[in-house]
């Protein structure tokens, strides 16, 4: 199968890396010249660019940018890939980007791969990455089964452990377990930054422990990313 991978960040990446060691032809764009160089000097891809029609002529494609991306993505592919492509993406938000891109692309199939790792960019992709960890596939009624059995099918390939659930049923879910955890990391961090007392500060960072390390880690990723949940 010809699959193309939008954005070749640590998801991206890794999925790209993934479905080519299954023997698929994997395209890949990114923003950045070097990231595309990257890709392809690793083997994560056979071939890479900075513009979305290169992905032309796949039968599959995987949208792996931040959340506010997305549904432009969808709008911009729709202007020149075949009928019948199978459009899915790996945001961890569904609610807001299932039912518009279903109506934008009706091959669309919502999906979240749940892996990953502190570090991110296609410097932090892995190779199995995905396996035996959750993803998440988001169908609704307009949902086209046949798009629902194609990313199911490349989803157990890779070796993953494969879900169903309504948009709302999966950001209900990872409200709890993802996006709440960021927020009450984050607000750990601010309410530390905004501390006057600078005596106090010093001796709570030389008191600071593995406590105050696994609490605040997912707080320090990416501000961008955090906003968009």
């Amino acid at each position: 199968m010809k699959i193309g991978i939008v954005g070749l960040g640590l998801i991206g990446a890794s999925l790209a890396g993934d479905l080519r060691q299954l023997g698929h032809i994997v395209l890949g764009t990114s923003r950045q010249v070097a990231t595309c160089e990257l890709a392809i000097k690793r083997g994560l891809v056979d071939e890479a660019g900075t513009e979305l029609d290169i992905l032309a002529q796949m039968e599959a494609i995987m949208i792996c940018t931040p959340i506010a991306n997305i549904l432009p993505t969808v709008a911009e592919l729709a202007k020149f890939i075949a009928p019948g492509t199978l459009v899915t993406d790996a945001g961890s938000v569904k609610g807001a980007i299932v039912a518009a891109a279903t109506q934008i692309w009706p091959h669309f199939v919502g999906g979240h791969p749940m892996a990953g790792k502190a570090e991110s960019g296609i410097d932090a992709a892995e190779l199995g990455m995905f396996r035996d960890q959750p993803y998440v596939i988001t169908p609704v009624a307009e949902t086209v089964e046949s798009s629902i059995e194609q990313l199911a099918s490349l989803v157990n390939a890779m070796g993953a452990r494969l879900y169903y659930a309504t948009p709302a049923e999966h950001d209900q879910a990872v409200a709890w377990i993802s996006h709440l955890p960021v927020i009450v990391s984050g607000s750990l961090i601010n309410a530390c930054v905004a501390n006057s007392d600078t005596q106090g500060l010093q001796l709570a960072k030389d008191l600071a422990s593995s406590g105050f390390k696994d609490t605040s880690r997912v707080g320090g990723g990416n501000p961008e990313l955090g906003l968009m949940m």
